[in-house]
């Protein structure tokens, strides 16, 4: 479980196929903290510790992953959001976060708000994944690469989100152009409301 608040950015420092796996070593400020088997969510994705080694750490994705995420786009020298577990003892100051990510969209805008930046993202309209939950709302949660943001001027399969100059300076998204691709995780509330209001048509 996480909160969509980035730590740091980690550098992805080599890259290991291994039949339909990728092994991704990174290198971050807190890697001696690190544990075998610890999960970390990277641009909102979780995985696990596998392999410690000096000041990097690998962990490991599979085909169901890089198929749903923008991680096997990865290139060494790529700068990537990560954020530990959520200690369940303080304020959540993002949102409720999974690490499971749902799918990838494109940034597709880029506006100048005096200082901040408006990012818009496009993602394949759905019909039925939208019944089921995966859609943004005006003022709602949304993970954008795995950083909790506020959902405004929402359409079917586009959204729009503020971007202030320290959250720029301070994960991924200063790395983001149009045109590039990023992870989407649709907030777990309105997927259960989803869900619940199917039983009851």
């Amino acid at each position: 479980m996480f909160s969509g608040i980035v730590e740091e950015m980690a550098t992805l420092t080599a890259i290991e196929r291994e039949q339909e796996n990728i092994h991704f070593t990174l290198r971050c400020s807190f890697t001696s903290e690190l544990k075998i088997d610890q999960s970390i969510a990277h641009n909102g994705v979780c995985l696990t510790v596998v392999r410690l080694k000096d000041d990097t750490y690998t962990v490991t994705a599979m085909k169901e992953t890089l198929d749903r995420s923008n991680l096997g786009l990865l290139k060494v020298g790529d700068r990537v959001n990560i954020e530990r577990s959520m200690i369940m003892n303080g304020r959540l100051d993002g949102h409720i976060v999974q690490g499971h990510v749902d799918q990838t969209a494109k940034c597709i805008a880029m506006k100048d708000a005096d200082g901040s930046t408006y990012f818009t993202f496009e993602y394949p309209l759905n019909r039925g994944m939208a019944q089921r939950g995966y859609f943004t709302v005006d003022k709602g949660s949304v993970t954008v690469n795995g950083v909790s943001l506020t959902v405004c001027e929402p359409t079917d399969n586009t959204f729009t989100v503020a971007i202030i100059p320290y959250t720029c300076e301070h994960t991924n998204f200063a790395d983001i152009t149009i045109g590039s691709v990023v992870n989407l995780e649709f907030d777990i509330l309105g997927k259960y409301i989803a869900r619940l209001q199917s039983f009851s048509e």
